[in-house]
């Protein structure tokens, strides 16, 4: 049996955070604005992981009125999120995400991002895949103002 989610989460890039993504702390002068570490990515794998299990969203799990998430990297949130896959019988048959963000460039750190994924989840890298693109100066990424991302996961029942 298979599964899908998708998701795409949102977050509003200010100065005095760290940029985090993929579980990647990334030099800029802002970063994400956010209760946790705000890695926008991950929070989009997350939510698809989430979703494709049938169980809501992000906020019902990790809901950022909880103190106890506050400031908390979302790697470890990705490690929750995949106990719950392997309860439910589930394991990734591949994740496709995609970051806009006007600046920094991502390619750099695109491999560490994806090998971050793939430990955490347990999988072969070649089932993560990460991409990048910019907002070329248009709407809310295009003007610097926060970084999208999206992510679609396929589950595939581990028995």
């Amino acid at each position: 049996m298979y599964k899908i989610g998708q998701s795409t989460d949102i977050h509003r890039l200010v100065k005095g955070r760290k940029l985090v993504l993929g579980g990647v702390e990334i030099a800029n002068e802002y970063g994400l604005l956010g209760h946790s570490d705000a890695d926008v990515l991950l929070h989009a794998i997350i939510e698809a992981i989430i979703g494709a299990l049938g169980k809501r969203d992000i906020g019902t799990h990790f809901s950022d009125k909880d103190p106890k998430y506050e400031g908390i990297s979302s790697l470890l949130l990705l490690e929750k999120t995949y106990e719950m896959m392997i309860d439910e019988g589930y394991r990734i048959g591949n994740i496709d995400a995609l970051i806009m963000i006007e600046e920094p460039k991502m390619a750099p750190h695109i491999s560490k991002m994806e090998e971050n994924v793939a430990r955490v989840l347990h999988t072969d890298i070649a089932n993560i895949n990460i991409k990048a693109t910019r907002g070329e100066g248009l709407g809310f990424v295009g003007r610097k103002e926060g970084v999208m991302a999206q992510a679609v996961c396929l589950l595939i029942n581990a028995e």
